[in-house]
Protein backbone atom coordinates (compact mmCIF):
# COMPACT_ATOMS: atom_id res chain seq x y z
CA UNK A 1 0.00 0.00 0.00
CA UNK A 2 1.31 3.45 -0.89
CA UNK A 3 2.15 5.73 2.03
CA UNK A 4 0.74 9.24 1.92
CA UNK A 5 3.57 11.41 3.18
CA UNK A 6 1.32 14.44 3.66
CA UNK A 7 -0.14 12.68 6.73
CA UNK A 8 3.08 11.20 8.07
CA UNK A 9 5.63 13.87 7.30
CA UNK A 10 3.91 17.22 6.84
CA UNK A 11 5.08 18.74 10.14
CA UNK A 12 8.72 17.92 9.35
CA UNK A 13 8.34 19.46 5.88
CA UNK A 14 7.04 22.68 7.43
CA UNK A 15 9.97 22.70 9.86
CA UNK A 16 12.42 22.34 6.99
CA UNK A 17 10.96 25.31 5.13
CA UNK A 18 11.10 27.44 8.26
CA UNK A 19 14.66 26.49 9.10
CA UNK A 20 16.21 26.48 5.64
CA UNK A 21 14.40 29.20 3.69
CA UNK A 22 15.52 32.74 4.47
CA UNK A 23 13.19 34.36 1.94
CA UNK A 24 10.34 34.12 4.47
CA UNK A 25 12.01 37.00 6.35
CA UNK A 26 11.55 39.40 3.43
CA UNK A 27 8.16 38.27 2.09
CA UNK A 28 4.60 37.80 3.30
CA UNK A 29 1.68 35.42 2.76
CA UNK A 30 -1.09 37.95 3.35
CA UNK A 31 -3.37 36.74 0.55
CA UNK A 32 -5.27 33.49 0.21
CA UNK A 33 -5.07 31.42 -2.99
CA UNK A 34 -7.33 28.63 -1.72
CA UNK A 35 -9.77 27.61 -4.46
CA UNK A 36 -8.10 29.78 -7.12
CA UNK A 37 -4.83 30.20 -8.99
CA UNK A 38 -5.11 34.00 -8.96
CA UNK A 39 -5.82 36.91 -6.66
CA UNK A 40 -6.86 40.41 -7.73
CA UNK A 41 -5.70 43.35 -5.62
CA UNK A 42 -7.44 46.70 -5.95
CA UNK A 43 -5.34 49.88 -6.07
CA UNK A 44 -7.64 52.78 -5.19
CA UNK A 45 -6.97 56.47 -5.63
CA UNK A 46 -7.23 59.10 -2.88
CA UNK A 47 -8.64 62.62 -2.69
CA UNK A 48 -6.59 65.80 -2.46
CA UNK A 49 -6.89 68.18 0.48
CA UNK A 50 -8.75 71.48 0.00
CA UNK A 51 -9.30 74.65 1.97
CA UNK A 52 -12.68 74.39 3.65
CA UNK A 53 -15.02 77.11 2.32
CA UNK A 54 -16.56 78.75 5.32
CA UNK A 55 -18.55 81.59 3.73
CA UNK A 56 -20.46 81.17 0.45
CA UNK A 57 -22.47 84.20 -0.70
CA UNK A 58 -24.22 85.53 -3.79
CA UNK A 59 -23.39 84.20 -7.21
CA UNK A 60 -19.70 83.54 -6.62
CA UNK A 61 -18.11 80.66 -8.43
CA UNK A 62 -17.76 78.98 -5.08
CA UNK A 63 -21.53 78.51 -5.01
CA UNK A 64 -21.20 75.53 -7.36
CA UNK A 65 -18.86 73.75 -4.96
CA UNK A 66 -19.43 72.00 -1.68
CA UNK A 67 -17.83 73.62 1.33
CA UNK A 68 -15.28 70.79 1.19
CA UNK A 69 -14.23 71.42 -2.44
CA UNK A 70 -15.17 69.87 -5.79
CA UNK A 71 -16.57 66.39 -5.41
CA UNK A 72 -15.06 63.64 -7.56
CA UNK A 73 -15.41 59.87 -7.66
CA UNK A 74 -12.61 57.75 -6.35
CA UNK A 75 -11.41 55.18 -8.85
CA UNK A 76 -8.65 52.66 -9.16
CA UNK A 77 -7.07 49.84 -11.07
CA UNK A 78 -6.30 46.24 -10.26
CA UNK A 79 -3.23 44.06 -10.03
CA UNK A 80 -3.76 40.40 -10.90
CA UNK A 81 -1.51 37.80 -9.33
CA UNK A 82 -1.61 34.44 -11.14
CA UNK A 83 0.51 31.55 -9.88
CA UNK A 84 2.95 30.46 -12.58
CA UNK A 85 5.36 28.00 -10.92
CA UNK A 86 4.11 24.41 -10.75
CA UNK A 87 7.21 22.26 -10.17
CA UNK A 88 7.74 18.59 -9.43
CA UNK A 89 10.28 15.80 -8.96
CA UNK A 90 10.34 12.00 -8.82
CA UNK A 91 12.99 9.41 -7.97
CA UNK A 92 13.28 5.82 -6.83
CA UNK A 93 15.04 4.14 -3.92
CA UNK A 94 15.56 0.45 -4.60
CA UNK A 95 14.93 -1.96 -1.70
CA UNK A 96 18.33 -3.63 -2.05
CA UNK A 97 20.11 -0.29 -2.29
CA UNK A 98 18.45 0.78 0.94
CA UNK A 99 19.33 -2.49 2.67
CA UNK A 100 22.91 -2.67 1.43
CA UNK A 101 23.72 0.89 2.49
CA UNK A 102 22.65 0.08 6.07
CA UNK A 103 19.65 2.42 5.68
CA UNK A 104 21.89 5.38 4.81
CA UNK A 105 19.86 5.61 1.63
CA UNK A 106 16.24 5.86 2.72
CA UNK A 107 13.14 7.68 1.61
CA UNK A 108 12.60 10.11 4.48
CA UNK A 109 16.17 11.36 4.77
CA UNK A 110 16.49 11.62 0.99
CA UNK A 111 13.31 13.70 0.84
CA UNK A 112 14.58 16.03 3.55
CA UNK A 113 17.77 16.48 1.52
CA UNK A 114 15.77 17.05 -1.68
CA UNK A 115 13.74 19.80 -0.01
CA UNK A 116 16.76 21.39 1.63
CA UNK A 117 19.16 21.26 -1.31
CA UNK A 118 16.86 21.52 -4.34
CA UNK A 119 13.32 22.72 -3.64
CA UNK A 120 14.03 25.56 -1.22
CA UNK A 121 17.07 26.95 -3.11
CA UNK A 122 15.09 27.02 -6.37
CA UNK A 123 12.19 28.88 -4.76
CA UNK A 124 14.40 31.32 -2.85
CA UNK A 125 16.41 32.15 -5.96
CA UNK A 126 13.19 32.80 -7.88
CA UNK A 127 11.87 35.07 -5.12
CA UNK A 128 15.04 37.15 -4.77
CA UNK A 129 15.25 37.66 -8.52
CA UNK A 130 11.59 38.70 -8.72
CA UNK A 131 12.13 41.15 -5.86
CA UNK A 132 15.19 42.67 -7.52
CA UNK A 133 13.39 43.06 -10.84
CA UNK A 134 10.34 44.66 -9.24
CA UNK A 135 12.10 46.89 -6.70
CA UNK A 136 10.80 50.45 -6.60
CA UNK A 137 14.10 51.89 -5.40
CA UNK A 138 17.35 51.07 -7.19
CA UNK A 139 20.89 52.40 -7.31
CA UNK A 140 24.05 51.58 -9.23
CA UNK A 141 27.63 52.26 -8.25
CA UNK A 142 31.15 51.43 -9.36
CA UNK A 143 32.60 48.49 -7.48
CA UNK A 144 35.96 50.18 -7.06
CA UNK A 145 36.01 52.13 -3.82
CA UNK A 146 32.47 51.08 -2.89
CA UNK A 147 31.62 51.45 0.80
CA UNK A 148 28.87 49.14 1.96
CA UNK A 149 28.05 50.95 5.18
CA UNK A 150 27.70 54.35 3.51
CA UNK A 151 25.56 52.90 0.71
CA UNK A 152 23.30 51.08 3.18
CA UNK A 153 22.70 54.23 5.21
CA UNK A 154 21.98 56.19 2.01
CA UNK A 155 19.49 53.49 1.02
CA UNK A 156 17.65 53.79 4.33
CA UNK A 157 17.34 57.54 3.74
CA UNK A 158 15.66 56.89 0.39
CA UNK A 159 13.30 54.41 2.01
CA UNK A 160 12.53 56.92 4.76
CA UNK A 161 11.65 59.54 2.13
CA UNK A 162 9.40 56.96 0.43
CA UNK A 163 7.65 56.47 3.80
CA UNK A 164 8.57 52.80 4.08
CA UNK A 165 8.08 51.74 7.73
CA UNK A 166 11.30 51.48 9.76
CA UNK A 167 10.12 48.43 11.63
CA UNK A 168 10.38 45.25 9.61
CA UNK A 169 13.10 46.18 7.12
CA UNK A 170 15.64 43.41 6.46
CA UNK A 171 19.14 43.74 4.99
CA UNK A 172 20.14 40.98 2.55
CA UNK A 173 23.84 40.57 1.72
CA UNK A 174 25.86 38.06 -0.32
CA UNK A 175 28.81 36.56 1.59
CA UNK A 176 31.37 38.85 -0.07
CA UNK A 177 29.28 41.89 0.85
CA UNK A 178 28.86 40.74 4.43
CA UNK A 179 32.60 40.19 4.73
CA UNK A 180 33.35 43.66 3.34
CA UNK A 181 30.84 45.26 5.70
CA UNK A 182 32.40 43.53 8.71
CA UNK A 183 35.81 44.88 7.72
CA UNK A 184 34.41 48.39 7.36
CA UNK A 185 32.84 48.23 10.82
CA UNK A 186 35.75 46.31 12.34
CA UNK A 187 33.41 44.03 14.25
CA UNK A 188 31.70 40.71 13.72
CA UNK A 189 28.34 41.09 15.47
CA UNK A 190 26.19 44.18 15.63
CA UNK A 191 24.45 43.11 18.83
CA UNK A 192 23.27 40.03 20.66
CA UNK A 193 20.90 37.71 18.84
CA UNK A 194 18.20 35.62 20.37
CA UNK A 195 17.88 31.95 19.54
CA UNK A 196 14.77 32.40 17.39
CA UNK A 197 16.48 35.03 15.24
CA UNK A 198 19.44 32.71 14.66
CA UNK A 199 17.11 29.88 13.63
CA UNK A 200 15.57 32.18 11.01
CA UNK A 201 18.98 32.99 9.54
CA UNK A 202 19.63 36.39 11.14
CA UNK A 203 23.36 36.88 11.71
CA UNK A 204 23.33 40.41 13.12
CA UNK A 205 21.62 43.78 13.16
CA UNK A 206 22.57 47.04 11.48
CA UNK A 207 20.71 50.30 11.98
CA UNK A 208 17.89 48.29 13.51
CA UNK A 209 17.64 45.91 10.54
CA UNK A 210 18.13 42.14 10.82
CA UNK A 211 21.01 41.09 8.55
CA UNK A 212 20.77 37.85 6.58
CA UNK A 213 23.51 36.34 4.43
CA UNK A 214 22.36 34.72 1.18
CA UNK A 215 24.56 32.75 -1.25
CA UNK A 216 25.51 34.79 -4.31
CA UNK A 217 24.05 32.11 -6.58
CA UNK A 218 20.58 32.97 -5.23
CA UNK A 219 20.89 36.67 -6.09
CA UNK A 220 21.01 38.52 -9.42
CA UNK A 221 24.47 39.07 -10.89
CA UNK A 222 26.06 42.25 -9.63
CA UNK A 223 23.81 42.78 -6.62
CA UNK A 224 25.63 44.42 -3.72
CA UNK A 225 22.76 44.26 -1.24
CA UNK A 226 19.00 44.50 -0.87
CA UNK A 227 16.89 46.11 1.81
CA UNK A 228 13.34 44.78 1.85
CA UNK A 229 10.22 45.27 3.91
CA UNK A 230 8.09 42.09 3.96
CA UNK A 231 4.96 44.05 3.02
CA UNK A 232 6.24 44.55 -0.55
CA UNK A 233 6.46 40.96 -1.78
CA UNK A 234 3.78 38.27 -1.56
CA UNK A 235 5.28 34.77 -1.84
CA UNK A 236 2.58 32.10 -1.62
CA UNK A 237 3.09 28.34 -1.61
CA UNK A 238 -0.32 27.11 -2.73
CA UNK A 239 0.64 23.44 -2.75
CA UNK A 240 3.53 21.48 -1.23
CA UNK A 241 2.62 17.84 -1.84
CA UNK A 242 5.12 15.06 -1.10
CA UNK A 243 4.57 11.30 -1.31
CA UNK A 244 6.32 8.03 -0.43
CA UNK A 245 4.95 5.22 -2.59
CA UNK A 246 6.05 1.77 -1.44
CA UNK A 247 3.78 -0.52 -3.45
CA UNK A 248 3.80 0.37 -7.13
CA UNK A 249 4.44 -1.52 -10.36
CA UNK A 250 7.22 0.94 -11.18
CA UNK A 251 9.64 -0.09 -8.47
CA UNK A 252 10.74 -2.74 -6.01
CA UNK A 253 11.33 -0.08 -3.45
CA UNK A 254 10.07 3.40 -2.69
CA UNK A 255 9.13 5.97 -5.29
CA UNK A 256 9.37 9.50 -3.89
CA UNK A 257 7.39 12.29 -5.51
CA UNK A 258 6.97 15.97 -4.88
CA UNK A 259 5.02 18.86 -6.30
CA UNK A 260 5.30 22.52 -5.29
CA UNK A 261 3.13 25.33 -6.64
CA UNK A 262 4.46 28.77 -5.73
CA UNK A 263 5.18 32.26 -7.00
CA UNK A 264 6.23 35.74 -5.91
CA UNK A 265 4.55 39.07 -6.62
CA UNK A 266 5.62 42.65 -5.94
CA UNK A 267 2.66 44.80 -4.92
CA UNK A 268 2.56 47.90 -7.14
CA UNK A 269 1.66 50.23 -4.28
CA UNK A 270 4.41 48.87 -2.03
CA UNK A 271 7.32 48.36 -4.44
CA UNK A 272 9.28 51.14 -2.71
CA UNK A 273 9.56 48.71 0.17
CA UNK A 274 12.43 47.10 -1.78
CA UNK A 275 15.76 48.84 -2.37
CA UNK A 276 18.38 47.15 -4.56
CA UNK A 277 21.98 48.32 -4.78
CA UNK A 278 23.88 46.95 -7.78
CA UNK A 279 27.34 47.34 -9.21
CA UNK A 280 27.73 48.88 -12.63
CA UNK A 281 28.69 46.43 -15.34
CA UNK A 282 32.36 46.48 -16.18
CA UNK A 283 32.98 46.83 -19.88
CA UNK A 284 36.10 45.72 -21.72
CA UNK A 285 37.82 48.89 -23.04
CA UNK A 286 38.95 46.98 -26.12
CA UNK A 287 35.45 45.92 -27.12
Amino acid sequence: MAIDLVKKYSSKVDELFTAESKSSLVTNTDYDWDGSNGVIVYKLTTAKMNDYIRNVTGDSTQASMTRFGNIKDLNGSTQQMLLSKDRSFIYNIDKLDEDETAQALNAESSLARQIREVVIPERDKYIYNKMAAGAGLKAEADKAGFKYYDAIIDATVQMDEAEVPDSGRVLVLPPVGYSALKKELNQVAYNELDAEARKAGVIGYLDGMPVIKVPSAYLPDGMAFMIAHPCACVAPVKLADYGLHTDTIFSSGTVVTGRVCYDAFILDNKKNGIFVQSFKAVTDPEE
